[in-house]
């Protein structure tokens, strides 16, 4: 960890991981191993980051985001070796989203509240609040609720995906 990174309370960082002077990382996170914070990179609370993912400058993750193994972010439209001044494009990833194994995310995409990008999956596109979104390039193929689990496949979201008979809880998750 870089003097001038940003770590909230009960963050966990795992060996082999680097947070760049700049980062800024939120409350009770668990960032794994090869873990890459870049500076300028955001990650809420709560958010769990899980082996071999690098989150570059202009990438905002909010509260309690899961990426999991191996997802890519990008932040550059036009990479180049031989440029050093190119634009970073920003990515925002909403609260409560999940980003499965292996998935890309190409900069300049908005993934929204509670949504799942399933593993292997290139979004090149927004992302809905609580959409799955499945494929290369990814395409909508159902509705999560926001306890993580399938609730429809129409093309109209259910009544409510705040609760579904899976956690038919009252408590907010």
């Amino acid at each position: 960890v870089e003097a001038g990174a940003q770590i909230g309370d009960g963050t966990a960082i795992w060996h082999h991981a680097h947070i760049r002077d700049g980062a800024v990382v939120g409350a009770d996170c668990n960032l794994g191993k090869n873990v890459y914070v870049d500076a300028g990179a955001v990650v809420g609370s709560g958010v769990k980051i899980q082996n071999n993912v690098s989150v570059y400058a202009g990438v905002t993750i909010e509260d309690r985001v899961f990426v999991g193994p191996s997802a890519v972010f990008t932040n550059d439209r036009y990479p180049r070796a031989f440029v050093d001044d190119f634009e970073v494009v920003p990515t925002q990833v909403h609260e409560g989203a999940s980003i499965g194994a292996n998935a890309t995310i190409v900069c300049g995409t908005t993934i929204g509240r509670y949504a799942t990008v399933a593993a292997g999956s290139v979004v090149t596109r927004d992302v809905d609040d609580h959409r799955l979104v499945v494929g290369n390039p990814a395409r909508a193929r159902g509705w999560m609720c926001r306890c993580g689990r399938l609730v429809g496949r129409d093309d109209t979201p259910p009544h409510d995906l705040d609760r579904c008979a899976g956690c038919s809880s009252e408590e907010t998750p």
